[in-house]
């Protein structure tokens, strides 16, 4: 299912442009092309599918957001928390380090520092979000994510002459991943390849699929 605006609101992502990379494009011999989500609001592609959840909890009720991030998805979260009039709460490990805390002040989000890494910020954030009114915003392991994710394909129809040869996506936690496989299903691109690309020292993906279980 397509994202479409919740209620009357509009997005709070922008449509970002699309640019051949010149480097890229000699380095491997054919034409690469660049989605350059760095120009959103809140500086990454996760203001799509974050916004878009955000929009909807709001819609139904939502008093109070909670999102655990290492930085990113807690940016999205408190632009789009700020945008609705709402608070926030962001869980972030100590490993994400001074400047995201700031960023994310500066935004009007409550910040709470808790546990070494992502998995115990995330902890603590489902458990915050047992408290009456409050939501919890995944970074990335929700449908409405991938849903708002998938608006970057249609994106890139309206904006490339013609089908691409392959997709080249960076994959962490995969929602991106999820919604660009939506995408293209939506706009009949579904025999367009995906490469999922993945830090050297982090491979959930190829971990998940060997094992056929889900790893963190």
């Amino acid at each position: 299912m397509a994202a479409q605006p919740v209620g009357r609101q509009k997005p709070f992502h922008v449509v970002s442009p699309v640019l051949e990379s010149l480097p890229l494009s000699k380095v491997v011999g054919i034409k690469v092309f660049m989605k350059l989500e760095n120009v959103q609001p809140s500086g990454s592609f996760k203001i799509r599918g974050i916004g878009h959840h955000c929009q909807a909890a709001a819609k139904k009720g939502c008093r109070h957001f909670v999102c655990s991030s290492g930085g990113n998805a807690g940016l999205a979260a408190a632009f789009a928390a700020r945008e609705l009039g709402l608070p926030i709460t962001v869980v972030v490990p100590s490993s994400s380090g001074p400047t995201p805390v700031r960023k994310l002040q500066d935004l009007g989000a409550t910040v709470e520092v808790y546990g070494k890494v992502w998995d115990d910020a995330n902890s603590r954030a489902q458990e915050l979000a047992k408290t009456e009114g409050w939501v919890n915003i995944h970074p990335f392991d929700h449908p409405l994510v991938w849903e708002g994710h998938s608006s970057l394909v249609r994106e890139l129809k309206d904006s490339l002459e013609a089908k691409p040869g392959v997709i080249v996506v960076a994959v962490g936690g995969g929602g991106l991943l999820a919604g660009v496989v939506a995408g293209l299903h939506q706009v009949g691109w579904q025999d367009v390849p995906i490469i999922a690309a993945e830090t050297l020292f982090g491979l959930p993906l190829p971990t998940a699929i060997s094992k056929r279980s889900v790893s963190d």
